[in-house]
């Protein structure tokens, strides 16, 4: 039986039936082959602080505490493993390039979720789920249009796969 990404796999007992989205399952021969890994390494560009934007509104321990928040989210929504490291990596790079205002902290971890779960995640969390989580101090249209200004921007570009910097976005936003 042929499996497409839009079907359910039916699972539970004989009294009721659940169903979850099917995922995609681990590639032995990629992940068991060190060639990929070096590739994979080479191609890597290195997350280089650009001078002058060292954060001098944003502590160590607000990112501390926006992390935390992040985690919490992507398990009370049970997202994929590799959703939350892939967010905090799409953070830090943006925080390692821009300057950053603290009151827009949230507005950057909730895109970097929202970017992090779309590219990862076969049903990606939803902008409107997102503002929930943040008690709608950030809202859907903000999650929008800053998700799409960072990609375009280029500051998570690299990461993402996605290659189309532009000097306007996220940076000249905050």
């Amino acid at each position: 039986m042929e499996l497409f990404c839009h079907e359910h796999v039916k699972l539970g007992s004989s009294s009721q039936v659940k169903s979850r989205p099917v995922r995609a399952f681990r590639d032995m021969a990629l992940i068991q082959d060190k060639r990929v890994c070096q590739n994979l390494l080479s191609s890597e560009r290195p997350n280089i602080i650009k001078p002058g934007t060292e954060q001098t509104d944003v502590q160590a321990y607000m990112r501390r505490i926006l992390t935390g928040w992040m985690l919490q989210v992507c398990e009370d929504q049970k997202c994929e493993e590799e959703v939350f490291p892939l967010a905090v990596h799409y953070l830090d790079r943006y925080m390692s390039q821009n300057a950053l205002r603290k009151c827009h902290l949230q507005l950057l971890g909730t895109v970097c979720m929202f970017l992090a779960s779309k590219l990862r995640e076969s049903v990606p969390l939803s902008a409107a789920k997102l503002c929930v989580y943040t008690d709608h101090a950030v809202t859907v249209p903000e999650i929008l249009v800053r998700s799409c200004d960072t990609v375009h921007q280029g500051s998570v570009g690299g990461a993402a796969g996605v290659a189309a910097p532009l000097e306007s976005g996220l940076s000249a936003a905050l």
